[in-house]
């Protein structure tokens, strides 16, 4: 992988002027991704914030070949420019190595992107799917989706005096693309650059489709003060909320564990989406979602081999 120097002497390939939210997790997440690339990349992109922000007629921030997809097709689109591309390969009419990246929000991706996305890693498309995970349907009004943390506040599960937010704990798609039998699957955090980088370089570099799920803090559904993007991207790792980890041809590899595991709530504690939890009548829910956390945790650890 590039080391820091090397990477802060190429190109950034998406310019400052988008339109994400201040704060916002996902231009430092395609930045760091693009910044691994080290061939010529074609990026697709579902519906979403990511695409709002970034080619709002009749302007783009990509300085890379850039297709706008349907919310559901990200996959798809991009599994077609790769088959494209091999056809010319085969055909003699092209001769350079070229990177196809699909983008996805995890509504893109749990949910209405789950067919497409499913399909094009089982047909074995030689491509990478990126899904920024920003835990709801933040680009059409925070509804919870099947990546929202049981007990968050959203627009479709809201906490009140009936209810405590979404019920249901949160789809683990990572682990569900495992079962594809794919070449590389991996979880990452922007707060940790050199995790990102290395597992965008070895999606890109294995033959095959690969599959990286990256956390992305949100400041207008998770509720927190913009500047503190990268320190609960960090806490996710560090309460193993979301830990790092990558899976290469079934070999499970923790690439990060925490010197000190910290507990759930000093990751919970600082968004408003997760506020009401904290009040008396729902503190079991605060328990259940840390042993649910550990439990998860010891199960990761016995796949990669390492002792809690």
């Amino acid at each position: 992988m590039a080391t820091l120097k090397e990477l802060s002497n190429k190109e950034v390939l998406v310019s400052p002027g988008h339109r994400a939210c201040a704060g916002c997790g996902f231009p430092v997440i395609i930045k760091q991704a693009l910044l691994a690339a080290d061939n010529p990349v074609v990026v697709g992109c579902a519906t979403g914030c990511m695409e709002v922000c970034t080619t709002i007629y009749p302007y783009t921030a990509w300085k890379v070949p850039f297709i706008h997809n349907a919310f559901e097709n990200s996959a798809a689109t991009v599994s077609g420019v790769e088959a494209a591309y091999q056809s010319l390969k085969r055909q003699g009419k092209i001769d350079k190595k070229i990177d196809f990246i699909a983008f996805g929000g995890d509504g893109g991706t749990y949910d209405i992107g789950f067919q497409s996305l499913s399909g094009a890693m089982e047909r074995g498309h030689d491509m990478l799917y990126i899904c920024y995970d920003n835990q709801a349907y933040m680009n059409t009004g925070i509804q919870r989706s099947s990546a929202t943390p049981r007990g968050a506040n959203t627009t479709t599960s809201p906490a009140g005096s009936e209810s405590y937010g979404k019920k249901q704990y949160r789809k683990d798609l990572t682990e569900v693309m495992v079962a594809h039998g794919i070449p590389y699957v991996a979880q990452s955090s922007p707060a940790m650059w050199n995790d990102l980088v290395s597992k965008v370089n070895k999606g890109l570099a294995v033959e095959g489709p690969a599959f990286m799920a990256v956390i992305q803090p949100c400041v207008l559904g998770w509720k927190y003060p913009s500047d503190q993007t990268i320190e609960l991207a960090r806490l996710a790792v560090d309460t193993c909320f979301w830990p790092l980890y990558e899976v290469v041809n079934g070999e499970y590899k923790l690439t990060y564990k925490p010197k000190e595991k910290k507990p759930l709530v000093d990751f919970l504690r600082k968004q408003d989406r997760f506020r009401h939890l904290f009040k008396p009548e729902n503190e079991h829910i605060l328990v259940e979602l840390q042993e649910e956390v550990d439990r998860k945790w010891a199960v990761l650890l016995a796949k990669c081999g390492e002792q809690a």
